[in-house]
């Protein structure tokens, strides 16, 4: 699970919980890895749908999860 945090996220707050739960259970390092790329992937797919939704989700600290990878809130122009 620790990898594939860190390909969402990078090395930041979310891998060191992740990592952290991981080692404490591996079922619960999954199911917060889990959460992660749901995120993740649930606001990539909004932003390419033109929905851009600025609030955070609860226990992402990771800005490049809560935009879906979009930067710092910045997401191309919808055509």
């Amino acid at each position: 699970p620790p990898v594939g945090v860190f390909m969402i996220a990078g090395c930041g707050a979310d891998l060191l919980i992740n990592i952290a739960l991981t080692l404490l259970g591996y079922l619960p390092g999954h199911v917060h890895a889990f959460y992660l790329e749901y995120v993740y992937y649930k606001k990539q797919e909004e932003a390419r749908d033109g929905i851009f939704d600025s609030r955070r989700a609860p226990g992402v600290y990771s800005d490049r999860v809560n935009t879906g990878g979009r930067g710092y809130g910045t997401m191309a122009a919808a055509t």
